[in-house]
């Protein structure tokens, strides 16, 4: 939408919201300078990967083949998202198998995959999609017990195991204010681009016991909240 925005425009303000880096993304010239008519919100899910297999591998420390399920439409977010996975899988000693769902019958054929080829864990990439079928990525991945993180709460909420990410309500927020300025006058070549700096950690404590995992302290420790 922002790409679409960008090339409708080159004189209306346009305040953005990306969960990857503009910069790389064409959006602005640089974080601190913008250089155009686009600001916004960095918020950051789609560089969260390595982390986000770091305490996927704390919950499952036995787990040696991963999935990382992403949305073939995507295919240049795709390909930095998977770069980051593989660095972080390398880094954990994880092999990991692209598993590709653009529809619910997709992620249907996905997890199929997933349980035919015994992959011990499941990576879900951040995608409005993936969003949109939180419930039934949750539901299936309890249902074929298979460990999953993903990178907002609400997939948490909806009965998955562990989510890491940005505090999307916080950069709403932020959009919500950067907007304001805008409307009063402020130029978007003036407004350094924000990244969101509150990030989530959310475990479904119910769904562990579920699949038999018990959570390590520190995890429990660290989690901004606990879902009993």
């Amino acid at each position: 939408m922002t790409t679409a925005a960008k090339a409708a425009t080159t004189a209306i303000p346009i305040v953005f919201g990306s969960a990857e880096d503009p910069v790389r993304l064409g959006f602005v010239a640089s974080l601190a300078r913008p250089g155009g008519n686009l600001t916004g919100i960095n918020f950051l899910n789609r560089e969260l990967a390595a982390k986000q297999l770091e305490l996927l591998r704390e919950l499952v420390p036995k787990a040696t083949r991963l999935a990382a399920l992403v949305n073939p439409a995507n295919a240049a977010t795709n390909e930095y998202v998977l770069r980051e996975v593989e660095v972080g899988a390398r880094a954990l000693g994880l092999e990991v198998q692209v598993l590709n769902a653009g529809t619910s019958r997709e992620i249907d054929a996905a997890f199929a995959t997933l349980v035919r080829e015994r992959l011990d864990a499941l990576f879900v990439a951040s995608e409005p999609f993936f969003n949109s079928r939180r419930l039934q990525l949750s539901l299936l991945a309890m249902r074929h017990a298979v460990p999953a993180i993903y990178s907002g709460r609400e997939f948490a909420e909806a009965g998955g195991l562990i989510s890491y990410g940005s505090d999307i309500t916080d950069a709403y927020r932020q959009i919500g204010v950067y907007s304001g300025r805008v409307l009063k006058g402020a130029k978007p070549v003036d407004l350094p681009v924000v990244q969101s700096t509150k990030l989530e950690l959310v475990i479904n404590n119910q769904a562990a016991r579920t699949l038999g995992l018990t959570v390590p302290d520190k995890l429990l420790v660290a989690a901004d909240e606990v879902i009993e």
